[in-house]
């Protein structure tokens, strides 16, 4: 079960990376909580990017959503 939620957020995540990576960023997973709660890192031009937050909740978490509806938050981990 775990393995294939964890492929569902990896498919999402590849599918939102370009977008990322064309303004100079990037994402990756840190874990799944319960199931329910994933925790990324923005990296590069995300961290100090002043919209990261609505990029977190309208990008990355609708398209995680989107995936894997079972999943309920998205949470960035700040190194």
């Amino acid at each position: 079960m775990e393995g294939s939620l964890k492929h569902k957020v990896e498919t999402a995540l590849e599918e939102i990376r370009p977008f990322l990576q064309s303004d100079g960023g990037d994402i990756s997973l840190i874990s799944i909580e319960d199931n329910t709660i994933v925790h990324v890192q923005l990296q590069g031009a995300c961290v100090g990017c002043s919209v990261n937050q609505m990029t977190l909740k309208s990008g990355v978490e609708m398209t995680i959503k989107k995936h894997a509806p079972e999943i309920q938050q998205v949470i960035n981990v700040v190194a």
